[in-house]
């Protein structure tokens, strides 16, 4: 490979660690770098996992989480509560709830949230597969999980409205999660206590 060949790939690689959340030109710049330098030891075993990640990892047909099995484990796991469905926005968010290891209950991923700016609306987000499993009579509660934002404000009202019919309790995490917070940079004790002290959303 000659030199100019090799700058064209490192830039391939700078560009495309640039496209990830947090990390602006000069931090991917330095991540680069770094995988370079550690080929052996770093580069070559994360492309073998992120290859293996391509590979194996799906989207759970019932929840909407990421696991190498559908449906996902927290689906299977007969340990759980099949009573509460606990709403998030992204996986993240139940990777943080999970963290924080306070309810083993269920979980719906919606993917998203309503947004007019991003034109994203209810159809385009796993609303319709929530109201679905909410019809189970099994399920007595659900929990909105959601960020404090304006657009997860908007969405937990929306659902709270299709869920309104429906014989099951709505319920909103407690205080504790600032207004435009985001459950996935809060500590386990903030995330613990809001949802043990959840109370209903109207």
């Amino acid at each position: 490979m000659t030199l100019a060949a090799a700058g064209s790939e490192i830039e391939r690689l700078i560009a495309l660690l640039a496209r990830l959340p947090g990390l602006g030109p000069r931090s991917a710049r330095r991540a680069a770098l770094t995988l370079v330098k550690k080929r052996e030891t770093l580069l070559l075993p994360l492309a073998a996992a992120m290859a293996e990640v391509g590979e194996r990892v799906t989207v759970c047909s019932v929840c909407g989480n990421v696991d190498t099995t559908d449906p996902c484990t927290v689906c299977v796991d007969a340990s759980r509560d099949p009573s509460v469905i606990i709403v998030v926005e992204d996986v993240a968010d139940l990777w943080a709830l999970e963290r924080a290891s306070v309810m083993r209950a269920r979980y719906h991923v919606l993917g998203g949230t309503i947004s007019a700016l991003d034109g994203t609306g209810p159809e385009d987000i796993g609303i319709g597969r929530l109201v679905e499993r909410a019809l189970d009579p099994a399920v007595r509660e659900v929990v909105l999980a959601m960020n404090a934002t304006v657009e997860g404000q908007t969405t937990a009202h929306y659902i709270t409205e299709r869920l309104e019919p429906l014989a099951v309790t709505v319920s909103r995490l407690a205080s504790g999660v600032p207004i435009g917070g985001e459950l996935d940079y809060l500590d386990e004790g903030t995330l613990a206590a809001a949802l043990n002290q959840r109370r209903p959303f109207r």
